[in-house]
Order: structure tokens, then sequence, then C-alpha cells
């Protein structure tokens, strides 16, 4: 299987490794000095003391990478419609699209049921930018458990590892195998399994973003307004206290739409407490300056809040500030 990945960051030259180590054809969309770095001295990942190299086609122009059977969009949430305008040459040709991002992916609701099916979310596509120029892909849903972090321009430092997972909208396969079906779900996921991570295909796929994002619209802007770690907020009982009315918030949300919830808000809390002293992805951006993943976090979950009638003061207050705190793309 041919791979494009879009994005050679923390997740995207992760992916790219274990998919090449996998046995894919593996090519790199970037840009800038990680686009040099990849061309002088290839993708490197560093997991515990070893120091894996991989020299994989990179380019910033998709027409002069190979034609993909299936596209990984691994960039931030606000670049979502910029990256499959960067990818447009190759999307015509209908590969599988996988976006290995946070947040809602541009089809969450395309399909859902409900009172909000099929309605576009100016939080995740502004303007519905990206969703024009998908009409031919095959849309994968992933839930990345990972955490991997930038070293330097291509070289990705893998911190622990979990599991990744795998699904379509429509929750079953069809066709043979290959790129360009559903079946080519089956074969991306085969490729991570021999590349050395856990990879399964779910029918679930939505509750599985779903689930994914409750913690990270709660945990993620908290950890950004105060610039702390998971330990600096849950010994705090107020902070602690606010991430449950998110989180209860949350809930309510997805209950209107028709999603549960795999545990209860106590339960959740407890596992999150349980991954150990970690700073998230949102932290890291805030203290570098760099903008904020704001509205694909906590925007989407205001904005469903809001098509809904559904009172979500906690969250409002919270997106509020964390807009406020640093560079992010504004709300259109």
């Amino acid at each position: 299987m041919r791979i494009l990945i879009v994005g050679a960051g923390a997740i995207g030259g992760w992916l790219a490794g274990v998919l090449a180590r996998g046995g894919a054809e593996v090519a790199l969309l970037a840009r800038g000095v990680t686009l040099a770095a990849l061309r002088d001295g290839g993708l490197t990942l560093i997991e515990g003391d070893q120091r894996s190299v991989f020299k994989l086609p990179a380019s910033d122009n998709a027409a002069d990478l190979p034609q993909p059977d299936a596209v990984v969009l691994a960039v931030k949430t606000y670049g979502f419609a910029d990256a499959v305008a960067a990818a447009g040459p190759v999307l015509r040709h209908g590969p599988l699209l996988v976006t290995a991002m946070n947040g809602l992916p541009w089809w969450f609701l395309d399909g859902i049921g409900g009172p909000l099916d099929g309605v576009r979310l100016e939080s995740v596509d502004p303007g519905g930018r990206g969703a024009a120029l998908l009409g031919e892909v095959h849309p994968v849903g992933s839930v990345v458990h990972a955490s991997t972090r930038v070293e330097a321009p291509g070289v990705v430092r893998v911190v622990g590892t979990d599991r990744l997972i795998l699904g379509e909208p429509q929750g079953e396969s069809q066709g043979e195998s290959g790129g360009g079906s559903p079946a080519g779900t089956a074969v991306l996921a085969r490729l991570a399994n021999a590349g050395g991570i856990t990879c399964s295909v779910t029918p679930q796929i939505r509750t599985e973003i779903w689930a994914k994002l409750w913690g990270n619209a709660s945990m993620n802007p908290v950890s950004a307004i105060v610039r702390r770690s998971a330990h600096g907020i849950f010994g705090d009982a107020r902070l602690t206290a606010l991430l449950r009315a998110l989180m209860e918030e949350f809930e309510r949300v997805g209950r209107r739409i028709g999603l549960a919830l795999p545990m209860s808000v106590d339960d959740r809390l407890a596992v999150t407490q349980k991954l150990g002293d970690f700073r998230t992805s949102m932290l890291g951006d805030a203290e570098a300056g760099r903008p904020l993943e704001v509205e694909g976090l906590l925007g989407v979950v205001v904005e469903l809040a809001e098509r809904l009638g559904e009172p979500v003061p906690a969250s409002r207050a919270v997106y509020a500030l964390a807009r406020a705190i640093g560079p992010q793309p504004a709300r259109r």
C-alpha cells in the first residue's frame, strides 16, 4: 500500500516510521525546515535507546510524490482545510483519507441521525473549505493513543504508545483489498501492527473519537490556561471540580446527539489521574507561543451545545479564557 502522510510532526512522523517499518511505501508532504531535514537526513524515530532512520520521499508538492492508496492527515485541527488543499492533487483519485487528528473529523455528523444529522461544524471546517475538496475520498476515522514529541525537525521521540484505532463512518467494510476501497482500512491496520503498534478496526469509530475528545476538551484547555501539568491540576480541588463540570456538560451534549460514553465522569477522572504527571499538547503549545487547538477541542463542544440549545456555562467560560491566552486562528 502506498501511503502519503500530510504533516511530519510528532504524530505524522511517528506514523510514517511505523507504517514504513510495517512494509508500506510511505511518502511525506512537508514544508520548510522539516522538509529540508527529511531530505537531508531522513526521518528519525527515537524509541527508548533505539534510533531508527527512514529515508522516505518527501516534498512540499503532492503532485511530485507517488499516487497514494491512502492519505493520512496528521496536522493540528486548525490546519485541516489547508492540509486538504495541499493534498488536493492526489485526493481526486479516491484514496482512503485517514484523519489522525484531535477533535472531530469533518464527516462526524453525517449519517449520525438525530437533531444534528448532516450538520457542518464551523469549528471543524470553517466555511466548508476542506469538505468541498473531499467528495471522492473514502473517509476513515482514527484515534491515536500515543505520546510523541518533535525533538528537532525530522526527529520524533516516542514517549509512550498504547494503541491506534481505525474505523469507517458507516461502520462496515465492503470490497476486497487495497487502497481506494473501505477494505483498505484492514490493510492499513495490518501494516500498522506489522510496524509495531497495536492497531484495531472498530465498527464504532464515532464513539471512540467522541470518548477521546471527552478528555481533550477538558484537560487541554484547563492545563493551558493555568500552565499546569496533570498533577498540578488534580492537586487543586477547585480545578478538579472544574474538570468534572466540563465533563458533565460534554456528557449531556453527547446524549443529545445519541453518543454514550463508556464510563462515568468520576471513573474517567480516575483513569486520567492514573496516567501520571503528563503534559497536554495544548500546554506545550501555549508555553511555546504556538497557535492553540481551542476551536477543535472545546469550541466544537460549545458549537454543538449552541445548535442543540444545551446550556454549557463552564465550557463557555473556559472556551473564552482559552481563546484569550494565546494565538490561534479566529473563529469564522
